[in-house]
Formats: C-alpha cells, sequence, structure tokens
C-alpha cells in the first residue's frame, strides 16, 4: 500500500475530491495547513503598516490506496489541481507496511 500526501491550493479541494472519487477512492483525510515555498508569502497594507504575510493557506490530501492504484491518484491529484503557477503544491508517497481498522480488527487492504 502507499500514502500518497498532497499540499494543494484550498480552491482545488472540491475538483481534487471529485476526481479521486471518480476513480474509486473511498476515504480521505483533509487538514487545514500553513505554509510556504518558492511562493515566499504576500505583503499587504493594513491600517497603514506593511504586513509580510510568510505563511499562506493550504490544504493537506492524505490518502492510502493500493501500490497499483497509486499512480492513478497521482494523476487525478496532478491534473485536477495544477495551474502552472507558483504554490501549487508538492506531493509526497510513502510506503504504508500495515493497516488496521479499529472496529473490525481487518488488516491491509482489506482496512482501506
Amino acid at each position: 500500500m502507499k500514502k500518497i500526501e498532497a499540499i494543494i491550493r484550498p480552491e482545488k479541494l472540491n475538483n481534487v475530491k471529485d476526481a479521486l472519487s471518480d476513480i474509486g477512492v473511498q476515504g480521505m483525510t483533509v487538514s487545514n495547513v500553513m505554509g510556504f515555498g518558492n511562493q515566499k508569502g504576500y505583503t499587504q497594507i493594513y491600517r497603514g503598516q506593511e504586513i509580510v504575510t510568510r505563511l499562506l493557506p493550504k490544504i493537506k490530501l492524505e490518502v492510502v490506496v493500493a501500490k497499483e492504484k497509486a499512480d492513478e491518484v497521482i494523476a487525478a491529484i496532478v491534473n485536477t489541481s495544477k495551474t502552472g503557477k507558483f504554490g501549487d503544491g508538492k506531493i509526497f508517497v510513502f510506503d504504508v507496511v500495515d493497516t488496521i481498522r479499529i472496529r473490525t480488527g481487518e488488516r491491509g487492504g482489506d482496512a482501506v
């Protein structure tokens, strides 16, 4: 199994959720996070003061899928969240050793 973590723009969340649902992904974890990369934040004026905001709001998606489905999930995330501008995000892929469903005790792929 593979765990796929994607950091994406908040406005792209619904598109990504729909795309993952269309390819059969049944569950995911979504978190609001803050961060920066090449985008480096922005400067704004508030009450006459210049404010530099370095951390920008992002969405972190976490999905665990069968190894064979990982490339399809990654392609769906990239195709639906890409704008071609700084700040589109990143995808990280990890190996998952085991999964246990707490309610039933199922393990491995059955627990996903």
